[in-house]
């Protein structure tokens, strides 16, 4: 690979959209502008996140690390933070020379001076407030004079619950793509028509910061990356380990200058890739802490055949709602999950819980979840039939035990043990109901409180 230039980056990061665009094969999602850069640069179709929920995934993407690693295992607002040296992405890039900026979102912590941005406003997070001010820092702010490269991170409260109609228009209901694992009724159609519909906002938001980084000359040297952290609030994704859940859209444009065709990148490609591969694309090694490999090679290199880097990755859940901790390692072939607690079948978050989707599964939730699942990705992608419990045989049992083995030991190396404090509870209310009974709210008013000030109602505060 040749020498990178220090170059800029670009990072935009929705909330809880998994693949719903249409370059990933849901044609009723209207997502033109993402579809666009996806058709202009590299389109991950094996990306997964490390957790299916907010903070530690988006721990993941932000230093390398695995949530147990860097200590990010639930949600900020609950009280959980990176541990004491853990360095994130805007840290690493400050030692090396570059400026960084954060606009709007985001879930690390609830401080959010820690993550080492020189300058940073999550007063807001709608795509609405965060463009424009994205916007003006590019023509006015950037450091573009002083040859000083830059990182700007433009995080989105969307396409997070809830789906205001006076935010988003619904699409229309006949061009929903029920999923396999969701009960096809108009209210779970309904639901999807109101997610759909705030997809497009913000995929007309985005393209109108893609416009501005043309306008200003600046797509010339800037990598640009759009991706979210896990899959969609509806049940059987957000929060599982089945490929709804931590499957993630991933999109990464290289510079114009560097004018190199498009790639489809079918490698599995981990949360924790994430930095090392963008530190290496702009001339940065990554350090030895970082537990994650770098792609950096397969993306600028002649379009052939592309190095495998990983055969699988490994995901994992600990904290939501809930203490739910199970672990899964995921191949291109195989899925193998483990489930440590006794749970019910779906345990589902607060926000997927009161939803019309969440509803209509609640009647069949609540059987006790297996201890193993094994899953044919090639023959059973949904993941609807776990070969540990149906037609049992020896082969499937010999997977298990192989994939068992290997996802055991990457647990010992990178030390993660399972705490134990607050089993069976739900934490949520254990962290939320000091902070509304402070502000004199409701719990059931929280997602229309949420919507009305800006914050994910995952965050509790704009921070």
């Amino acid at each position: 690979m040749s020498q990178p230039q220090r170059d800029n980056l670009l990072i935009v990061h929705w909330h809880d959209l998994g693949r719903s665009l249409g370059v990933y094969g849901h044609p009723g999602v209207s997502s033109p502008r993402l579809d666009q850069l996806a058709a202009e640069g590299i389109l991950f179709t094996r990306a997964h996140a490390t957790a299916p929920l907010c903070s530690p995934s988006r721990g993941s993407l932000f230093t390398g690390r695995y949530p147990h690693s860097n200590g990010l295992v639930g949600l900020a607002h609950h009280g959980f933070e990176y541990r004491t040296g853990v360095r994130t992405l805007p840290h690493i890039l400050h030692e090396n020379g570059w400026y960084s900026a954060l606009f709007g979102m985001q879930h690390e912590t609830s401080f959010p001076v820690r993550l080492g941005y020189d300058e940073f406003d999550v007063s807001n997070s709608y795509c609405e407030y965060v463009v424009p001010r994205a916007q003006e820092w590019l023509t006015d702010s950037a450091p573009i004079e002083q040859g000083t490269p830059f990182l700007l991170t433009a995080g989105f409260f969307e396409t997070h619950r809830p789906y205001p109609r006076d935010r988003y228009e619904p699409a229309d209901t006949a061009d929903v793509d029920v999923p396999d694992f969701l009960p096809d009724t108009p209210e779970v159609r309904g639901d999807l028509a109101d997610f759909y519909g705030s997809i497009a906002v913000a995929d007309a938001a985005v393209g109108q910061l893609l416009d501005t980084l043309a306008d200003t000359g600046l797509d010339a040297t800037t990598w640009v990356v759009f991706l979210t952290d896990h899959g969609p609030a509806f049940p059987r994704a957000k929060s599982t380990l089945y490929d709804a859940g931590t499957g993630i859209a991933t999109i990464i444009r290289p510079p114009r200058r560097m004018n190199l065709a498009p790639l489809v990148y079918d490698e599995l490609f981990s949360g924790v890739d994430l930095l090392p591969t963008l530190l290496e694309l702009v001339g940065i090694t990554p350090g030895d802490d970082i537990e994650g490999l770098s792609h950096a090679a397969n993306l600028i290199s002649e379009r052939g055949e592309p190095v495998e880097v990983r055969d699988h990755v490994y995901t994992e859940k600990t904290y939501h709602d809930s203490y739910d901790p199970i672990r899964a390692i995921r191949t291109k072939k195989y899925s193998y999950i483990e489930n440590y607690a006794h749970r019910p079948l779906l345990d589902l978050p607060l926000d997927i819980e009161e939803s019309p989707s969440g509803q209509a599964v609640e009647p069949f939730i609540h059987q006790p979840r297996p201890s193993r699942e094994l899953y044919d990705l090639e023959s059973d992608p949904a993941e609807t039939r776990n070969l540990l419990e149906t037609d049992l045989t020896e082969e499937a049992e010999g997977i298990a035990g192989e994939l068992a083995i290997r996802l055991n030991e990457w647990r010992q190396k990178t030390g993660d043990v399972i705490p134990s404090e607050f089993a069976g509870t739900r934490i949520a209310a254990r962290y939320t109901e000091t902070y509304f009974e402070i502000h004199g709210l409701t719990l059931t008013s929280r997602a229309a409180t949420a919507a009305e000030r800006g914050f994910d109602d995952e965050v509790g505060s704009q921070q």
